[in-house]
């Protein structure tokens, strides 16, 4: 890539700038043979060898020996390191000429001179020139060293030449004044601190420079070699440590550059405090050795900048890379959720209004949908950016880019392509609407021309007026070229659809021959001549027809017919017959003929009205409930709103709207779209309302909820949130308006269900829709009671255990105790509590009405609990001496009773058959359960009928089960007269008639068992109940029931020796009784019999009187009475 060529030719240059400043710091530190003045300032401290930076006239460095008292006392080590030092900092241009050394014995003596010149000549490591001696200045010694040198000559033979001079005059004639220091006679200003100091910064500045360098150089080849990260996090910490480690080395430069200014600038000192000043060829030579070092520092970080700028923008591409490949997983990701979510609208609609639907949610998608495409579009233009900007990952991002615009281009392409198509077919189905509307009201024109009005030439005329005026408006309403309608919506025209339109063109077809039929009997009534004859008696053709009754004009339009895709419908024709029997006329006879199958045509053309009303209710309904789901519901999450909701509203939006989103979502997805499925038959329509009534059972929470809802509502009705949600919707009412249409559906039900079934008493339909009728009604009852019910305070236990409430009402009770009274207030009381009844599936509750003070929903009443009665222990007597709408309700062997007082004949009779299917449904359960019982402890024997002859035992052998009349005559419960199928159980129907003046009460533990034996027919049963005492009866010993003729006894149950307890209700005495000494006591008084729950001792099947036996048998369940006042 071109980036990564360039940063690679960068990492080569600073390379190679790395290895030029590396071989001017080995020239400068002498790499081979590293030695620093900063090692041995110490050995140079003491000055027996010097560079003062002089020259000799060939230009070669002068290496001074001034005089040095200890000369001979230097550590050989010491001295070849000081010599060896001296000797490798020459200039670079004088590094070969060679040295000349100047050797200062003016004060010492002649041996130590020769010792002197014999260790410098002998292990100088350096080119020598010249050799200059001051001999010792004293005559003595000049004469030894005169002698000495021209006898000893050969022994100072070396292989430069040797002078000794004798004075310093002699000096300068070989050297010139200008090189040599002050102590020689010269003019040379020479201070050694200041070259000890500025040879230490010469060379440390050079160390700092090379290690600088060589930092540069390995970060440089760091950077190169480093791997590009894949992920946005990664990059970011790579772009963090490289601009650090990239600042650390910048700083070094930094450092190295000032320390090499302020070496310079000493260098320059003399320069700058004196212009006059020149610098020896030494100082000079120090000058152009920090220049170089700073210029090559300078250009060793241009290098580097340049590298840096480049990996830096490799950074910051490969950020922007990671940055583009996240944001295009995500909005590929988003893109492929709109592409799917696209590839769901396949519908086309069955009705202008399912178009509409689609075409809504269709639009809400595209909005929706927007944000993405934008998103993917911007993405795909910083692609673009990206690769203007020459990024090198071009090939990486230009195929993304191609496929962004391509996703988005076919997602928009798809969504306008979609919506054409919707469009034809909303034009094909309010064409199909707008002609089957057409039709309909065609059918009806002809449905409400009066017969005896078309006897007449007149009202015949007027009636063809109205047939011709109402076919001149077929343009625009009638199709008319199928072949025409087939190219031009053939994108749309499914297999269903193209029955539809089939189906519209029969129908045009048969409404137009009906309407030419009608036409031809009217043209022959208008054009017949009345004559002046003696009228005669009619003479009919045919047999004479019963007249129909026509349908009111005042029917609902707006006809939107939907095809059935649902395949157990039954699709119902409505023009079965294809035309009108004809109306004929003689000159001496006036009659007319109707078919039935005319009045069959209009009976379809209501019921159609009627669903085209549920339809297009049920629409607006989901529509009103999506309205308020979105502009108020999704509002309270909206936090640009949130400021405007009252505290006390804020969380509480599951109170203010209840269960609405899940009723929306039932309606919206299921039940609207059920129904249009039934547009074609709407006879058949109470089939879908059974289907769903488990669904339908959401309006009681709903309905339950609405006092709290309305209670809240009245709180912040008048606040900013709902004004300012109001304004936008364009409401024209408030939400609680609309809150309250849901309660108004579920009651709209029922009405438009009782229209359908008026006109489809024939139909296949009608007992489905009778059926529903009276399920939707159940549920309304049921929402009523559930509203009571929530009011109930006071209550502790759970309501919820209690079963399902079946029916609540106020009353007028009073309590009768028989064994006393629980209060002394129950003495006196003459007039009768008023109780509001709670009749529950396991308990009956008794609660007080209270009325609350407000407003609306906050004026409802509540109900205080008082007490309860487990239904388990409860039996009822049917009627009351003296007044029609009493009963009484009893427990625990009619310790107390309660006499209820309904408000109607009816009400009480409703409570009474209530009552009576729950004891009757707890007696089946419980001989169910002791059969089992009997069934798992019965050894498994071959079966024999047994004989028995005794009446009171056969009545625990038994071949069907029975229930006891009024008459003590058995009515079989598999008796089709009697019975009816109520949800899997059978109930034995009882007539009231009957049962008022007969029928005293009912217990849940009357279960008779008959044998069928003949025998027993000839035997009186003896039978739970009250007798009257016919004949006295006595025995000696105290314990033994005593009974005089009048006396009223009640049998309670049988034991298992054959003998009853009995009980005088006059002495209100107890005892056992043989069933044979019964016989002969009662004789054939008659009794009364009753239902409770209670069980008897056997727990099986005798009927007990209208009191209960667990008193005595068994350990029966206890009623709940806790009186509250």
């Amino acid at each position: 890539m071109i980036v990564s060529n360039s940063i690679s030719l960068l990492c080569k240059n600073i390379t190679q700038t790395w290895l030029r400043l590396k071989k001017i710091t080995d020239e400068i530190m002498q790499q081979d043979s590293p030695v620093y003045a900063a090692d041995i300032t110490e050995q140079l401290v003491k000055q027996f060898a010097i560079r003062s930076g002089g020259r000799g006239a060939d230009g070669c460095p002068i290496i001074t020996f001034p005089e040095y008292s200890n000369f001979t006392d230097i550590p050989e080590e010491e001295f070849q390191t000081v010599i060896k030092y001296l000797t490798s900092i020459p200039s670079f241009q004088d590094g070969d000429i060679g040295f000349i050394l100047l050797v200062d014995r003016r004060q010492d003596k002649w041996s130590s001179v020769k010792a002197s010149l014999l260790r410098i000549t002998g292990s100088f490591p350096g080119n020598l020139q010249l050799v200059l001696v001051l001999r010792p200045s004293g005559i003595f010694q000049r004469a030894i060293s005169d002698i000495v040198l021209r006898f000893n000559r050969d022994d100072f033979k070396l292989k430069v030449p040797i002078i000794m001079l004798n004075s310093v005059t002699e000096l300068h004639s070989h050297i010139d004044k200008t090189q040599l220091t002050q102590e020689l006679g010269g003019t040379l200003e020479y201070s050694h601190s200041q070259w000890l100091y500025h040879r230490t910064g010469i060379e440390s500045f050079a160390v700092m420079v090379k290690e600088t360098a060589q930092m540069l150089q390995a970060f440089g080849t760091e950077l190169a070699e480093t791997d590009l990260p894949n992920d946005v996090t990664t990059t970011l910490g790579l772009i963090t440590t490289h601009t650090q480690k990239r600042d650390r080395m910048k700083d070094d430069l930094n450092q190295a550059r000032r320390h090499g200014s302020t070496l310079l600038s000493s260098i320059q000192e003399p320069v700058d405090a004196n212009p006059d000043h020149k610098l020896n060829t030494d100082e000079l030579d120090n000058q152009t050795t920090v220049e170089r070092l700073l210029a090559q520092l300078n250009e060793t970080e241009i290098a580097f900048d340049e590298f840096w700028s480049k990996h830096q923008l490799k950074l910051k591409q490969c950020l922007q890379l990671r940055h583009f490949e996240q944001d295009f997983r995500e909005v590929k990701a988003a893109l492929d959720i709109v592409t799917e979510r696209h590839s769901t609208f396949t519908e086309f609609g069955n009705s202008s209004c399912h178009v509409g639907h689609i075409v809504k949610d269709l639009c809400n998608f595209e909005d929706k949908s927007q944000e993405v495409l934008e998103k993917a579009e911007a993405l795909a233009v910083q692609g673009d950016h990206l690769i203007e900007d020459n990024h090198y990952a071009v090939d990486s991002i230009l195929p993304k880019c191609i496929e962004l615009r391509a996703v988005s281009r076919n997602i928009a392409n798809g969504l306008k392509t979609k919506k054409e198509l919707l469009n034809q077919s909303m034009e094909l189905h309010k064409r199909l609407e707008q002609a089957m509307q057409w039709c309909d009201s065609g059918i009806y024109l002809l449905a409400s021309q009066s017969v005896d009005k078309c006897q007449s030439q007149d009202g015949a005329e007027a009636a063809l007026q109205e047939i011709e005026k109402y076919l001149d408006t077929a343009s625009g309403q009638k199709l008319e070229d199928l072949s025409n309608i087939t190219n031009k919506y053939k994108a749309i025209l499914g297999d269903d659809l193209m029955a539809r339109v089939l189906k519209i063109f029969q129908k045009q077809e048969e409404m137009e021959e009906m309407f030419e039929k009608r036409s031809i009997s009217l043209k022959k009534l208008a054009a017949k001549q009345t004559r002046p004859v003696q009228p005669v008696a009619p003479r009919p053709e045919g047999i004479p027809r019963s007249p129909i009754s026509y349908p009111s004009p005042d029917i609902r339009k707006g006809h939107d017919p939907s095809f059935s895709h649902k395949a157990n419908v039954t699709q119902i024709n409505l023009l079965k017959r294809k035309s009108l029997s004809k109306i004929e006329m003689n000159e001496h006879v006036e009659g007319r003929k109707c078919s039935t199958s005319d009045n069959e045509e209009n009976l379809a053309v209501l019921r159609s009205h009627v669903m085209n009303e549920l339809i297009e209710t049920e629409r607006a309904y989901v529509e009103e409930l999506l309205c308020v789901l979105e502009g108020y519901a999704a509002e309270m999450e909206n936090p640009s709103m949130i400021p405007f909701i009252p505290v006390v509203l804020q969380k509480k939006k599951d109170v203010l709207f209840g269960n609405m989103p899940e009723i929306y979502d039932f309606h919206n997805r299921i039940f609207l779209r059920e129904l249009e499925n039934y547009i074609d038959c709407p006879e058949l329509v109470g089939r879908c309302f059974l289907d769903r009534m488990e669904d339908l059972q959401i309006y009681e929470w709903y309905c339950r909820n609405k006092p709290r809802s309305e209670s809240l509502w009245r709180q912040c009705s008048d606040c900013i949130f709902f004004q300012e949600c109001q304004k936008k919707l364009e409401h024209k009412l408030g939400l609680d308006s609309y809150l309250l249409k849901p309660v108004q559906r579920i009651t709209k039900y029922q009405l438009l269900l009782k229209e359908l079934l008026k006109y489809s008493k024939n139909s296949d339909g009608a007992e489905d829709l009778q059926e529903a009728l009276a399920a939707i009604l159940g549920i309304l009852k049921a929402v009523n009671d559930s509203m009571h019910q929530v009011a109930i305070t006071g209550y502790e236990g759970n309501l919820n255990e209690l079963g399902k409430l079946l029916m609540q009402g106020s009353f007028n009770v009073w309590i009768d105790h028989k064994k006393g009274h629980a209060k002394v207030k129950d003495l006196a009381r003459f007039k009768p509590m008023q109780r509001h009844l709670f009749l529950h599936e396991k308990a009956l509750l008794f609660c007080k009405r209270r009325e609350e003070s407000g407003e609306g929903y906050e004026k409802a009443p509540s109900y205080s609990y008082k007490q309860s009665l487990h239904m388990t222990t409860v039996g009822i007597t049917e009627n009351v001496k003296g007044d029609n709408k009493k009963f009484e309700i009893w427990y625990n062997a009619r310790e107390e009773v309660y006499i209820v007082q309904a408000a109607t004949h009816e009400i009480k009779n409703i409570w009474v058959n209530e009552i009576r299917k729950v004891l009757t449904s707890q007696l089946e359960a419980r001989r169910v359960s002791n059969q089992q019982q009997k069934l798992e402890h019965t050894p498994v024997a071959p079966l024999a009928i047994p004989v028995n002859t005794s009446p009171l035992r056969s009545a625990q052998k038994m071949k069907r089960a029975e229930i006891v009349s009024p008459e003590n005559h058995s009515i079989s419960v598999t008796s089709p007269k009697r019975q009816e199928k109520v949800k899997g159980w059978t109930k034995v129907s009882q007539s009231l008639d009957i049962s008022e003046e007969n029928n005293d009460g009912w217990s849940s533990a009357d279960d008779q068992l008959n044998s069928s034996d003949c025998e027993e027919e000839t035997s009186r049963k003896l039978l739970p109940g009250k007798y009257t005492v016919i004949a006295d009866y006595g025995k000696s010993g105290g314990e033994e029931l005593t009974a005089s003729t009048g006396d009223l006894l009640q049998l309670i149950c049988e034991g298992q020796d054959g003998r009853w307890l009995v009980r005088n209700l006059n002495t209100n005495k107890e005892g056992w009784v043989p069933a044979t000494n019964l016989q002969a006591l009662i004789g054939d008084s008659s009794s009364s019999q009753s239902i409770s729950s209670s069980e008897s001792a056997s727990a099986s099947s005798t009927l007990s009187s209208s009191s209960s036996c667990a008193e005595h048998c068994t350990a029966s369940s206890t009623s709940v009475v806790d009186i509250k006042g």
